[in-house]
C-alpha cells in the first residue's frame, strides 16, 4: 500500500505552476522569422562556401539583444561532427532590428568531413534561455569525398625526382666511362 501525498504538498505544487507559468510566458520568443538564401549546397571535401540567413522583425516592437548561432549536424550515423572546424566564427550578436526590418547575415563554412549533413541557424534573445529559439530551415548539405590522380600535386615529384636521380646515375656513369 502506497503512502498518500499530505494535502500541503498539492497545494504548493498547484500554487508553484500558478506562480511559474506567467513567468515563462512573460518571456516571449523574438518574434523573428528566420530563412536562408538555398535549400540545398553540394560541394567537395575541403570545399569552401557561405551561405547567407535573413533574420526578418515581424513583430511591433524591435527585436533587441538577438543571437544567431550557426550549427551543423550529420545526417548519417557514425559520423563525428565538431561544428567549430566547419566555421571559425559560428555566434553573431545581432544589431536591434526595427518592425518589419530585417538583417542578413553572411556564413563562411569549410567542409572537413564527407558525407550528408544539416546546417541551420537559430536565434534567440540573450534573456530567453528557457524559450526555444526560431531556427531557419535547414540547408542539406552534400559533401563528396575528393578523389584525384594529382593530390596536393604530387604526381609530377613522385615522377620526377626518380627519374631526375636515374638521369644523373647515367651522366656519372657515362662520365667515368669517358
Amino acid at each position: 500500500m502506497r503512502a498518500r501525498r499530505p494535502a500541503t504538498v498539492s497545494a504548493w505544487a498547484a500554487a508553484a505552476v500558478l506562480v511559474l507559468v506567467p513567468i515563462a510566458q512573460g518571456q516571449a520568443s523574438p518574434e523573428v522569422e528566420v530563412s536562408v538564401d538555398r535549400p540545398r549546397i553540394t560541394t567537395n571535401l575541403g570545399g569552401k562556401f557561405t551561405f547567407e540567413s535573413t533574420i526578418e522583425n515581424i513583430g511591433a516592437a524591435p527585436a533587441e539583444r538577438l543571437i544567431a548561432h550557426l550549427n551543423v549536424l550529420s545526417l548519417r550515423s557514425g559520423t563525428y561532427v565538431d561544428p567549430e572546424d566547419w566555421s571559425s566564427e559560428r555566434t553573431r550578436y545581432l544589431e536591434p532590428v526595427p518592425p518589419g526590418g530585417s538583417v542578413t547575415a553572411r556564413w563562411e563554412m569549410q567542409a572537413v568531413n564527407d558525407g550528408v549533413f544539416a546546417i541551420y541557424v537559430a536565434v534567440l534573445s540573450d534573456d530567453a534561455a528557457p524559450v526555444p529559439p526560431v531556427t531557419a530551415p535547414a540547408i542539406r548539405l552534400d559533401v563528396t569525398e575528393r578523389r584525384t590522380l594529382n593530390p596536393e600535386g604530387m604526381v609530377p615529384v613522385a615522377l620526377g625526382v626518380p627519374l631526375l636521380v636515374g638521369l644523373l646515375a647515367v651522366f656519372v656513369r657515362l662520365r667515368r666511362r669517358g
